[in-house]
């Protein structure tokens, strides 16, 4: 199967599978094939000319170039004028994701991370932009080297905590960078990429997930979806599914004292014994026994509010269609609706009205296509009062009223050549 795209490695180094990052100095002299990435990264580009395809969106790079890829995102670099010289960051991006919300913003922020990075994922640097970055990358290198060569070290004291924090610095700054030049980000080609399917999945992973729901949400047939995850990757829907969730379960078992069960609940796992299963089918040792050899959560913190958010997540996908006032769920979790936002805020980057209506126009938008109910009948359907509801969230989450939505998306049938 030629067509199949390589899925890269879950670890940010393979030295040191409980390291928080690693880095590496590397050239692209060529056209590269495409790439899935388990592990999410920063490229910092200090010479040559090129152009990237990042979510089916293609971006010139150059000095100064700074791109930011995110777990299951697909990348390749379809052309190379100058040899491509770059510093490659892996990291962990859920315990990273974890660490700063939970614990690095005492005055309650909104943090937007992961939509921020998918929205913005490739910023070009100033003079003194790229000396501000090229110091954090430096600092990082100093205290763990590279790790392609013999000197690669982790031995200093405290160094997940130092790296977390470097880590945390590029983030914010490339947020705050992107912001600026949002009107130099070369966007050369833009399409919608049946590769978004793959990061949806993977944010996703706590709920039930069907190729049906998933036909609702990207306009697609479910055998569709089917034939191109196979396709893409020489794996089923299932097998998708739990190779996803293994890489999360890293994650949590290296940075979280969650317990087998709890992480179960929070990746979709039946129990616990089956992530247990699972898990030594997939990497060949017991969970516990992983956690036992790996885990590094002692060096930095422990996150605590992890189950709850997820099962006021769940809940909100599984009553969405009753009426849902933000202190009904509150006082339902015994929280305060301030503390509500927070968790929700947190957990999927919107505040409750904004997620309950992204939820409700979903299921909106699959019913006009799978159904010939009236829009009064589905705004009901899915928790609104009345039609102009719904037309105001949806002209809000999909930029076109109901009915021309359904005039002009139709649901995709399989390619099967």
């Amino acid at each position: 199967m030629k067509d199949i795209v390589e899925i890269q490695s879950q670890y940010c180094s393979e030295y040191d599978h409980s390291s928080i990052c690693s880095l590496n100095v590397e050239i692209i002299e060529e056209p590269t094939k495409p790439l899935i990435h388990q592990m999410s990264r920063f490229l910092f580009i200090s010479k040559g000319q090129g152009y990237l395809r990042l979510q089916g969106k293609e971006y010139e790079l150059k000095a100064g170039t700074v791109i930011s890829i995110l777990p299951w995102q697909t990348s390749d670099v379809f052309e190379v004028n100058e040899p491509l010289h770059f510093v490659l960051l892996k990291y962990y991006f859920d315990g990273i994701n974890n660490i700063m919300k939970s614990f690095y913003n005492n005055s309650n922020d909104p943090i937007h991370i992961t939509s921020d990075l998918t929205h913005t994922p490739v910023i070009y640097c100033n003079e003194e932009q790229l000396s501000m970055m090229d110091g954090l990358v430096h600092q990082i290198r100093c205290e763990i080297g590279v790790e392609s060569t013999v000197n690669a070290d982790y031995g200093n004291p405290l160094s997940n905590l130092y790296l977390i924090n470097k880590i945390i610095e590029i983030m914010i700054q490339f947020n705050r960078i992107g912001l600026e030049n949002t009107s130099e980000i070369k966007v050369t080609s833009q399409s919608i990429d049946n590769t978004e399917i793959f990061q949806y999945i993977y944010n996703h992973l706590s709920e039930k997930l069907t190729l049906k729901k998933l036909s609702g949400i990207f306009y697609l047939s479910e055998s569709s979806i089917s034939h191109y995850i196979h396709k893409t990757t020489g794996l089923s829907f299932f097998d998708l599914i739990n190779e996803m969730r293994i890489g999360k379960t890293i994650n949590f078992l290296l940075y979280t004292d969650l317990t087998m069960d709890e992480l179960a609940e929070i990746l979709g796992f039946v129990d616990g014994a089956h992530i247990s299963k699972v898990f030594m089918s997939r990497i060949g040792m017991r969970a516990n026994e992983y956690r036992k050899t790996y885990q590094k959560v002692n060096d930095i913190c422990k996150v605590k509010e992890t189950k709850a958010s997820f099962k006021i997540v769940d809940y909100i996908y599984r009553y969405y269609m009753n009426e849902l006032t933000p202190k009904f769920v509150a006082d339902h979790f015994d929280l305060s609706v301030k503390n509500l936002n927070k968790i929700l805020l947190y957990q999927v980057e919107k505040n409750y009205e904004d997620f309950l209506s992204f939820v409700r126009v979903n299921r909106a938008s699959e019913l006009l296509l799978s159904t010939k109910m009236s829009v009064t009948d589905i705004a009901i359907e899915v928790g609104y009062n009345t039609s102009k509801t719904l037309t105001r969230n949806f002209l809000k989450h999909r930029l076109m009223t109901p009915g021309v939505f359904r005039q002009t998306v139709e649901l995709q049938k399989p390619d099967m050549e």
